[in-house]
């Protein structure tokens, strides 16, 4: 039986979901809260198998969220649950460290087939998110390859933070380094990749697998945390 942990800032929400796992006969929700520092939390005590959390909840910003549940607890996997259907969302998710993205609309076959799917070890998009990331795929030219020359690790970095939605006092604390540094960090992204603003740096990050290349570093780097005993 897969263990299974909800994290969602609305309580009937919670238990509405929790009532509808508890019918499939492989399937137990073992805990439910209402925030990622909770969710982080009640992961390390009870080693779960599934943790199915939305990307908007108090205390984070942009997928911040899903950054710290895959970075301390690596083993678990990891199902987007939100009413977010754009596809800076999805890819986001995916580039963070989500398993799966499925729609609050969803129906109650379609969230339980995800959950297997991603419980399964496979990448699950629920059908709404699927089509629009195939729809956007097809219309979208791909970013140049030589358009990240001479782009550094550390400006990597500073990258995956903007497009997670972190400000530059927020990059500078968790980087150890002034804001004045950072925002040279920043203006350098924008003079080499020729972008103009923090919406076009997000959608390169995106596009150009940047983003996953630095999230896959920040996650390597990160410690990782001891199984708690039950």
């Amino acid at each position: 039986m897969a263990r299974v942990i909800l994290i969602d800032d609305h309580a009937i929400l919670r238990e509405g979901l929790s009532a509808l796992i508890e019918l499939e006969a492989d399937l137990r929700v073992v805990g439910h809260v209402p925030t990622i520092a909770e969710g982080v939390d009640l992961a390390r005590r009870l080693q779960p198998d599934l943790i199915v959390t939305d990307v908007s909840l108090p205390g984070v910003t942009g997928t911040q969220g899903i950054l710290e549940l895959r970075q301390q607890c690596p083993d678990a996997r990891l199902l987007v649950l939100t009413v977010h259907d754009t596809e800076e969302h999805i890819r986001a998710a995916f580039a963070a460290g989500a398993d799966g993205y499925v729609l609050k609309d969803a129906t109650r076959a379609e969230l339980i087939s995800g959950m297997r799917a991603v419980l399964g070890g496979q990448r699950h998009l629920c059908p709404r998110s699927s089509a629009r990331v195939v729809r956007s795929y097809l219309r979208e030219p791909q970013p140049p390859t030589h358009a990240t020359t001479g782009v550094t690790g550390r400006e990597r970095e500073v990258l995956s933070m903007i497009a997670n939605g972190l400000s530059n006092k927020r990059i500078a604390i968790a980087l150890g380094r002034s804001v004045k540094t950072v925002e040279k960090h920043r203006a350098n992204l924008m003079r080499k990749l020729q972008l103009h603003n923090v919406a076009d740096l997000t959608r390169f990050a995106m596009l150009s697998g940047l983003l996953q290349t630095a999230s896959n570093d920040k996650l390597h780097s990160a410690p990782q945390p001891k199984a708690a005993n039950l």
